[in-house]
C-alpha cells in the first residue's frame, strides 16, 4: 500500500515538473516581443533568447543522460530544478540592469534545467506506468499538461506586457516570480519525496560502463532509422516553436498592430490545439502506427503552412483576452489560423518519430534518448533561421524555412525510418 501511495505521488512529481518545463520555455515567446521593443532588436535576434534556451539541450543532452545513470532520478530533478530557479533569477536580473546579453545567460541556464528536468520526467513516467502502453499513457497525459501550460503562458504574460509598445523585461516580472516560486516549491517537494530509482538499480551489474562510452553511442548511429530520426526531431522541435514564435511576432507588428494580450490569446490557440492533439493520439495511438500517424500530420501539417501563406489577406473575427482581461471578437488574417491548426498536427510528432527512430536499436535505446536530447537544440536554431528569413523576405514567406522542415519528416516517415543497420 505504501509503495502505491508513494508511485502515485512520484507521478503527481512528474505532471508537475512536464508542466514546469513548458512554463519556462513558453516565457521565451512573449519575451521575445518584449526584447525586441525593449533593445529594438530585429526579428532574428528576438529568437536569440530562445536559441539560448534549446541550445543548451546540445551542450547537456548526452551529459544528463549519464548524470541520471549514476546520480538516480532524485538527485538529477533536484540540480535541474536549482539551476532553473537560478535562470529565471538571472532573468529577472537583466531586467533590472536593461541588459540584453544577461537576459541571453538567464535564457541559457534556464535552458539547461529544462534538458535536465525532460531527461528525468519520460522515462521516469514511463518506468512508473510499468513501460508500454501504460507507460506510453503516462507520457501522453504528462505532455497534455505539458500543452495546457503552454496554453497558458503566452496569454498571461500577454495580459502582464499589456501595451506593447512599451513593453520592458520589468514588466514581466510577475510570471519570473511565479516561475521561481515554482521551482522553490517543486524542490522542496521532490527533496522531501520518495522517488523510485530503477537507474541506479539496473546500474548495478552492468556492464554498459565497461563498454564505453563512445563505442555505445557509434553502435547506435550505425542504425540508419534513428541517424534520420535524430535530425527529423531537431527539425520537429523546430517546427513546433516556431509555427506560434513568428506568428506571434507577425500579429504584434506593425503589419498586424495587435496588443500583446490579444496575439497570445491567439497564439495559445496553437498550443491548445496541440492539447486536444496529444489528447486524441493517446486515445488512438494503440490502434493506428506511428508510420501511418507521422505521414499523415506532416502532410496535413504542409497543406496548412501552405493554406495559411496563400490565403488572401481578409480578417477573420476571432475571440480573444484584451489587456482588461475583457473578452472581445478581434480582427486576425485568416491565414493565421491555419497556421495555428498545425498544433493538432504537431502534438503527436514527438512520440511518431521517437518511436520509429528506436526500433530494432536493443541496448542503444537510452543512448538514442539522450542523443534525441541534444536535437531538441533545434527548437532554437530553426526560429533564428526563420527570423532571418523575416527579415529579409516577410513574415509569410519565412514560413517556407518550415514547409522544407515538415517535407523531410513526411519523407522520414514514409521512406527513410525504416530500419537499417549499416
Amino acid at each position: 500500500m505504501n509503495k502505491k501511495k508513494s508511485n502515485v505521488l512520484a507521478i503527481a512529481i512528474m505532471f508537475f515538473l512536464f508542466a514546469m518545463i513548458s512554463f519556462v520555455t513558453g516565457l521565451q515567446n512573449p519575451m521575445g516581443v518584449i526584447v525586441k521593443t525593449q533593445f529594438g532588436a530585429t526579428n532574428a535576434m528576438s529568437q536569440l533568447g530562445n536559441l539560448a534556451n534549446f541550445i543548451a539541450y546540445a551542450f547537456l543532452g548526452l551529459p544528463a543522460g549519464f548524470i541520471l545513470k549514476r546520480k538516480g532520478y532524485k538527485f538529477t530533478a533536484l540540480v535541474a530544478v536549482a539551476i532553473g530557479f537560478v535562470g529565471v533569477g538571472i532573468s529577472f536580473l537583466s531586467g533590472v540592469v536593461g541588459s540584453f546579453w544577461v537576459y541571453l545567460l538567464g535564457a541559457f541556464v534556464s535552458g539547461f534545467s529544462m534538458c535536465m528536468l525532460n531527461t528525468v520526467v519520460n522515462p521516469m513516467l514511463n518506468t512508473l506506468g510499468g513501460g508500454g502502453n501504460k507507460g506510453n499513457q503516462l507520457i501522453q497525459l504528462g505532455g497534455s499538461l505539458n500543452s495546457l501550460s503552454a496554453t497558458i503562458v503566452p496569454v498571461f504574460v500577454g495580459y502582464l506586457i499589456g501595451d506593447v509598445s512599451k513593453a520592458t523585461i520589468s514588466n514581466a516580472n510577475p510570471a519570473l516570480f511565479i516561475a521561481m516560486g515554482i521551482f522553490a516549491l517543486a524542490f522542496l517537494i521532490i527533496l522531501f519525496s520518495y522517488i523510485p530509482e530503477p537507474e541506479l538499480e539496473a546500474a548495478n551489474g552492468s556492464n554498459e560502463a565497461a563498454e564505453g562510452t563512445l563505442p555505445l553511442i557509434k553502435g547506435a548511429l550505425s542504425h540508419s532509422n534513428l541517424v534520420f530520426g535524430i535530425i527529423a526531431i531537431f527539425l520537429y522541435v523546430g517546427i513546433e516553436v516556431g509555427i506560434p514564435n513568428i506568428a506571434n511576432l507577425y500579429l504584434t507588428s506593425g503589419e498586424v498592430g495587435l496588443a500583446a494580450s490579444v496575439a497570445g490569446t491567439v497564439v495559445g490557440t496553437y498550443w491548445f490545439l496541440m492539447l486536444c492533439g496529444r489528447l486524441l493520439g493517446g486515445v488512438i495511438g494503440g490502434k493506428v502506427s506511428s508510420k501511418v500517424m507521422i505521414s499523415t500530420v506532416s502532410a496535413l501539417a504542409i497543406v496548412f503552412i501552405l493554406v495559411g501563406m496563400y490565403l488572401p489577406t481578409s480578417l477573420v473575427k476571432f475571440p480573444a483576452i484584451s489587456s482588461d482581461l475583457s473578452i472581445s471578437l478581434v480582427e486576425i488574417p485568416v491565414g493565421v489560423m491555419f497556421f495555428m491548426l498545425c498544433g493538432l498536427c504537431t502534438s503527436v510528432m514527438w512520440g511518431a518519430i521517437f518511436n520509429l527512430a528506436v526500433e530494432g536499436l536493443g541496448k542503444y535505446t537510452s543512448i538514442a534518448s539522450g542523443l534525441f536530447m541534444v536535437m531538441v537544440c533545434g527548437g532554437g536554431v530553426l526560429p533564428v533561421v526563420q527570423g532571418a528569413v523575416a527579415d529579409s523576405f516577410g513574415f509569410i514567406n519565412s514560413y517556407w524555412v518550415l514547409v522544407i522542415a515538415v517535407a523531410y519528416i513526411l519523407w522520414f516517415g514514409l521512406v527513410g525510418s525504416k530500419p537499417k543497420k549499416a
